[in-house]
């Protein structure tokens, strides 16, 4: 009896151990559902499933709403105890028409989209691998909600809700990317990114500072790359994936390997991509004013100006890219996991192209205009902690050490000077974050941030005839940028159909430079600044009924100024140079969202977001005085001093649209369309349009999903920027902009067809291919310096395992 006693005990002990672990499978064709969120609240937890679709559930118990949503499928809340009952085989239910689905971005833990007031988008590793965009920038485009702009293959600038740059946050699995030299001019930092090792990709619009602190303005794009899968049998758990790309218009060449290994409690992720890509060759049919006739070559001792051969290609645009990731985690209980991370990103020199279209005299002003190497490095320890006491439920501490590196090399036709500048920031970062469930009502978010940035900077000058080098000066001054803020959320939940979410975050920052007066007679050689920012957040959503969600929110946002405002020197424009301003205070945004969601059965969804924001105390770029002078000699030409100055007021507004329509169970139509318009105070008092407000622009898909196969046709558009239209720092650069029939710059409008469709060869291989910019459109988006890519065959494998 004894021992049937014990027998029974063991099986109950299987049994509930078996019952810990369920898998989630497609219904038609019965394989693996991998990378799909499974969350609850209450309990607080958060899982994704390994490529076998396996999820580990032992941290669920008792919860009353798990909440189980991936990309394609109908999003499953249930209780723990039902999904115990199900059994260990769960199928997921194909549909698009979802609204809501896990995001991450609006409070650093996992919640329902449908509960939060901010409006959240995210971009799936299924649309990611569809749309196969060349570079992260890229890939945040195909979302339909994110404008970009390029000044050079080499790059992609993001435009949010009429903010770019560093009125923009970045944050790469959790961490803060933003250096203390992102800049107010279009920076290119997101090409340091992967989209092969994307798990996650979410876009929060609007201001963000009470979780994120400084530069979360427009909005927060949060990039979470791949976690290491842990394998919940005993047999170990060895996947990856192996793709190689080719496209025609750039000849891109293009291979990526990751490689995932996991046992019961350690497991490790290992990706490496690398990219080369040519010339960019843009359409056969549009403004000529976008034709580049010339290049220069140095041969011998001179330099030659050259006629293309082929005016379509975009002569300097190529380069080549390495990414590299390794990831180990170590999981020795569901009340702690540690993982670490290592990235690096380095590319190859590359030319601005928009700098190598300016003519003087009716010649090319530049020989060379070239960024050298862009390098990124990033060392990310982060440890998570399952408990439940007086203090939280939940505790993640991340720290973060990132390195960045660039330079700037440019000489002028026919001169032996080639002027290089080179940066190195060093950014140390540490987040403390809580949650704690109080009761089932209410959820409280709480946490602090430190950050620390170095900056150094060096420039030289290079005589090309010898080879001799001097000393020159530098972009930045050697300096310090500091932060530190505490912030807390609350979450209250009034039912089931209405909750409250509040935020508060206090922010301390402060700058220490030296100035280097040998090259310049600046009236002073150091410059120290400590203040302090209040910030805030309120927000609410009401949910009728399960097919209606409406959703308001109040949210202030704050950005420091950082070393690039206050000590950079560059050639901001011809016949202009800016120069340090220490007298610089942070600029403060206010923001309102008003919006909502309808879902008209299970055949269509629409989605309407409109915003207004004010920036005041803007930190623009103004005429200014230099020891009592106007001008200065830079770089052999006379020169107008101007200085970044809180001198403006900014005011932002526009509606966000989307559109979902299951015409047939195979058939989907999806549209999204972005208005903005914006303005700014100019130094006479009078205003002139946003410079990142972008035209009207979206995206509109017509999907057919059938088995193995899927086949999309879509458009891509932007509207018109007429010459009165454009701001006015745009509107005197001739090298970017077309000419209207009275001769002034303006954007004109574009669009593009696409053709793409993948299929599945077999379990393991994918095909994909496309055929994008069928017309051969000549376009290209609003503010770049270069056009987009015309005909262009894309084709790739993916073999998986």
């Amino acid at each position: 009896m004894k021992y049937a006693l014990v027998l029974v005990g063991m099986l109950c002990v299987l049994f509930s151990a078996m019952g810990q672990t369920i898998t989630l499978i497609d219904p038609t064709t019965s394989e693996p559902i991998k990378d799909a969120t499974v969350s609850s609240e209450f309990p607080p937890a958060f899982e994704i499933s390994n490529s076998k679709g396996q999820v580990d559930i032992s941290a669920f118990v008792d919860s009353d709403k798990i909440t189980i949503s991936s990309f394609g499928y109908q999003t499953i809340e249930i209780s723990y105890a039902s999904l115990i009952e199900a059994g260990p085989i769960l199928k997921l239910n194909l549909s698009n028409l979802n609204l809501n689905e896990v995001v991450i971005s609006g409070s650093r833990w996992a919640r329902d989209s449908d509960e939060t007031p901010s409006k959240i988008i995210s971009i799936s590793p299924k649309s990611i691998e569809f749309q196969n965009p060349q570079t992260a920038a890229d890939l945040l485009g195909i979302s339909g909600k994110v404008y970009i702009q390029k000044s050079q293959q080499g790059g992609g600038s993001p435009m949010i809700r009429g903010f770019a740059t560093n009125r923009l946050l970045y944050s790469v699995d959790r961490v803060r990317m933003n250096s203390a030299i992102f800049r107010g001019g279009n920076i290119q930092n997101v090409l340091n990114l992967d989209p092969f090792t994307m798990e996650h990709t979410e876009v929060f619009f609007g201001p963000g500072s009470v979780i994120y602190g400084s530069d979360a303005i427009g909005g927060v794009m949060s990039f979470k790359t791949l976690t290491p899968k842990l394998s919940l049998d005993d047999e170990t758990l060895v996947s990856g994936n192996a793709v190689t790309r080719f496209s025609s218009a750039n000849k891109e060449k293009t291979g990526h390997f990751d490689l995932n290994l996991g046992w019961k409690k350690w497991a490790s992720v290992t990706s490496v991509s690398y990219w080369d890509y040519d010339d960019l060759r843009q359409g056969k049919n549009g403004p000529d004013d976008y034709l580049k006739s010339v290049y220069v070559q140095r041969i011998g001792i001179e330099d030659v100006v050259l006629t293309q051969d082929d005016p379509l290609l975009q002569v300097p645009s190529a380069y080549s890219q390495l990414n590299l990731m390794q990831k180990v985690r170590f999981k020795p209980s569901q009340k702690w996991d540690f993982q670490y991370g290592f990235h690096y990103s380095e590319t190859s020199s590359y030319g601005r192209y928009d700098r190598h279209n300016r003519m003087r005299d009716g010649l090319p002003r530049y020989a060379e205009w070239d960024y050298g190497p862009q390098k990124w490095m990033m060392n990310n320890l982060s440890i998570s902690h399952f408990t439940k006491n007086g203090l939280f439920d939940q505790m993640s501490i991340r720290i973060a050490q990132q390195r960045f590196e660039e330079s700037r090399i440019d000489r002028s036709l026919n001169k032996p000077t080639r002027s290089t500048q080179e940066e190195m920031v060093d950014a140390f970062s540490a987040n403390l974050d809580f949650t704690k469930v109080l009761d089932s009502h209410n959820t409280l978010i709480y946490g602090a941030e430190y950050v620390i940035n170095k900056v150094n900077s060096t420039g030289f000058t290079t005589d090309i005839t010898d080879g001799t080098m001097e000393e020159g000066p530098a972009r930045y001054p050697e300096s310090t940028w500091n932060s530190f803020g505490v912030f807390i959320n609350e979450e209250h939940y009034f039912n089931k159909k209405v909750n409250l979410k509040a935020g508060l975050r206090y922010n301390i920052f402060g700058l220490n430079a030296d100035f280097d007066t040998r090259f310049y007679d600046f009236p002073f050689s150091e410059a120290k600044s400590t203040n302090s920012s209040l910030t805030g957040s309120l927000g609410a959503v009401w949910r009728p009924s399960e097919t209606w969600v409406f959703s308001g929110n109040f949210g202030t946002a704050f950005r420091a100024p950082n070393v690039d405002d206050m000590g950079k020197v560059f050639d901001s424009e011809p016949g202009a140079v800016t120069i340090p301003n220490p007298d610089l205070e942070a600029e403060y945004a206010y923001n309102l969202d008003l919006g909502f969601a309808k879902k008209f059965g299970n055949f269509a969804k629409f989605d309407l977001t409109g915003y207004y924001t004010i920036l005041n105390n803007a930190l623009v770029r103004r005429d200014y005085l230099l020891n009592g002078q106007d001008s200065i000699l830079y770089q052999g030409e006379l020169s107008q001093v101007q200085a970044m100055q809180n001198a403006a007021q900014a005011r932002v507004y526009g509606l966000q649209a989307g559109i979902e329509v299951q015409l047939t169970s195979k058939l989907t139509f999806n549209s999204d369309i972005n208005f903005q318009r914006g303005e700014e105070e100019l130094d006479d008092g009078t205003t002139s349009p946003s410079r990142h407000a972008a035209p009207t622009f979206g995206v509109s898909r017509l999907t057919y999903a059938f088995k193995k196969l899927q086949v999309q046709f879509y458009a891509q558009y932007q509207g018109e920027r007429s010459f009165d239209k454009l701001p006015e720092e745009e509107k005197g650069k001739d090298e970017i902009y077309a000419k209207d029939s009275n001769g002034n710059n303006y954007a004109p409008a574009w669009h593009t067809l696409n053709l793409k469709a993948s299929y599945s060869l077999f379990d393991f291989l994918k095909v994909n291919a496309g055929l994008e910019n069928i017309t051969d459109q000549r376009y290209r988006p609003y503010s770049s310096g270069i056009s987009g890519a015309g005909r262009n065959w894309v084709l790739s494998l993916k073999a998986s395992f």
